[in-house]
Order: C-alpha cells, then structure tokens, then sequence
C-alpha cells in the first residue's frame, strides 16, 4: 500500500503531465470561479489576539483585485476552515460572493458553491497554501499556490506565485486571469479617464 508522501509526489507527476497538454494561458481564460484560503494566501498568516479581539492584515491590492475581477463577471468566495469576525468583516467590506468558514471538507465546499454558481472544477482557480487546501488543489482546473506556500501545494498547483501571502499575490493572479481573458486593458482605459 502507498503511503501519503508517494501519493502526492504522483498525484505531482500527473500535474506536471497536465501542464504540458493545457498550458497556463488556456486555465488562465476558463476561470470562471476564483475561490481562495484566507490564512496564508489573503494575509501572511498572522493573527494578533488581544483580550477580545482578534485582527489580521489584509492587502489593499489583493481586495482591488477581487473587485475588479467581479466587475468583469468573475465570483470570488474566500474558504477557510477558521471562523474569524476579522475575515467576515473584510469580505463584507469587499461584498466577497461566498464566504464560507467552519471546519470540514473544503471540497464540499468548493462542490456547493459551483453547483450554485452553474460552474464545475474547469472553471474553477483555487488558491490554497497547506495541507487542508491540497484536496481543492489538485481538482481545480487553476490551482495556485503563494510563494511561501508547503512543498505539497506547489507540486500540485499550475502556478506558484511570485508574490507571498498578504504581499499582493492573489492580485497578482487575478491580474493574471484579466489579462489572460482580455479584460485587463479595459479596466485600465476606465480608471484613466
């Protein structure tokens, strides 16, 4: 029987196997769903506890990049397996689609929310850092994964971001897919008037 280690290293061939038939452009213009983790990918996966309040940083350019994508028809749900007041305030601020928070398959998650969406795992960039992020990763037709994201998560993802957690690289990829989809040079055109 295999153990966990040489699943993913040939769930990692079969990726890399992948990438060679559709390349990055091609995943890049299907996303139709960008759905990510909270914790290590919107912020740098830090927590400040104080008595009764807990806090996180959260990068401006990644929210701006959100919005822009689902100015252009794109929804955007955050997945985090860590209910948080903080999280749920800033995907109110950034009118996030889905916003879903509790322990449990993120699968599951990701499944209910691309039946309500009309989408399937083609349509779909997921980007995730650590082990409970790994399922969704090696379904999703994009899978991402931050610079200082876990060796396994990198070995599954089609791109791995030049940016770290909380320092722009979900709006790096979001630029990604505006590009890819010829969506970006409008929105610029409409900001430079």
């Amino acid at each position: 029987m295999k153990k966990g280690a040489e699943l993913l290293m040939e769930a990692g061939s079969r990726r890399a196997a992948e990438n060679r038939t559709a390349d990055l452009a091609t995943r890049l213009r299907r996303v139709r769903l960008f759905l990510c983790d909270v914790d290590g990918v919107l912020t740098d996966a830090g927590v400040y506890m104080g008595p009764e309040v807990e806090t996180k940083r959260f990068n401006i350019r990644d929210g701006l990049g959100l919005r822009l994508m689902q100015r252009q028809g794109i929804k955007v749900g955050w997945i985090s397996n860590r209910p948080s007041i903080a999280t749920t305030k800033r995907a109110e601020d950034l009118k996030v689609d889905f916003l879903h928070q509790s322990a449990g398959s993120k699968v599951d998650a990701i499944e209910g929310i691309q039946r309500q969406v009309g989408t399937g795992w083609e349509d779909t960039c997921y980007m995730g850092d650590d082990v409970v992020d790994l399922g969704a990763l090696r379904r999703a037709g994009l899978a991402v994964t931050v610079a200082n994201g876990i060796d396994e998560a990198k070995a599954l993802s089609h791109h791995v971001t030049v940016c770290a957690a909380g320092h722009g690289a979900v709006r790096e990829v979001a630029e990604m897919i505006l590009k890819a989809q010829d969506k970006w040079a409008t929105l610029v055109a409409e900001y430079s008037l």
